[in-house]
């Protein structure tokens, strides 16, 4: 095992030098991905964390590694790296699909690998006056997203992905949708309340873009005429 690498996001350049005259590991993995309907994030996490594993082991094809270099190189991460439990979960989860679904290689269970420790605290909660009163000194877009957050129950990438079709001003909803996962869980979508004032702030929102837009009132550098 070589020396802990920092994450880092990884090259194609790096992968070609890994994998000598044999070529191609990088984009089938990325073709593995996309054919499963992976999420763009997990594609680009996935990727890196395969490069690192190559970087950690003098740049060997992964198909002379196996399951003693996996385990090596995750408990590094535990050990020196001092990832947390989700960083070190995402490594495993990556070099799993690199093998698996890749390089058709099976992999023995990894009895002997050290998880980074979960932390035992209790989370830290706002109350409603506390929620109000960080609303209240944002504004605009940032606002609106903040509001979502907290008053729909959305996560992050849910909000960011949200697009104006996906509100229903008139029944006061917004529609949700998960992409798909490892292990072939197909995308999904549900339903989440939105509030009034969500509502009001995000008309205002989409009007100002809409402005912006028009043909008369756009300026170089403005954002694109919407279709």
């Amino acid at each position: 095992m070589g020396r802990y690498h920092p994450p880092a996001r990884g090259t194609t350049s790096d992968v070609v030098r890994a994998e000598g005259k044999s070529g191609g590991l990088l984009e089938r993995m990325r073709g593995r991905i996309r054919r499963l309907g992976l999420a763009r994030r997990t594609e680009d996490a996935y990727v890196g964390w395969v490069v690192r594993f190559i970087r950690a082991n003098g740049r060997r094809h992964p198909r002379e590694l196996g399951g003693r270099e996996v385990e090596a190189f995750l408990t590094t991460l535990a050990v020196r790296g001092n990832v947390a439990p989700s960083t070190q979960n995402q490594a495993l989860a990556a070099l799993l699909f690199l093998y698996r679904e890749v390089l058709e290689q099976d992999l023995p269970w990894m009895e002997d690998i050290r998880r980074a420790k979960k932390p035992q605290r209790l989370p830290v909660v706002l109350s409603r006056e506390e929620c109000a009163a960080v609303l209240a000194e944002m504004s605009g877009v940032h606002r609106l997203m903040a509001s979502l957050l907290y008053g729909s129950a959305l996560r992050l990438m849910e909000c960011v992905r949200l697009r104006v079709k996906d509100v229903d001003f008139a029944r006061g909803e917004l529609t949700v949708c998960e992409p798909a996962r490892v292990g072939g869980i197909a995308a999904r979508c549900c339903r989440r309340h939105c509030s009034q004032h969500c509502r009001r702030s995000w008309r205002r929102c989409v009007g100002s873009i809409a402005m912006i837009s028009r043909p008369d009132t756009a300026q170089p550098g403005c954002l694109p005429r919407w279709a």
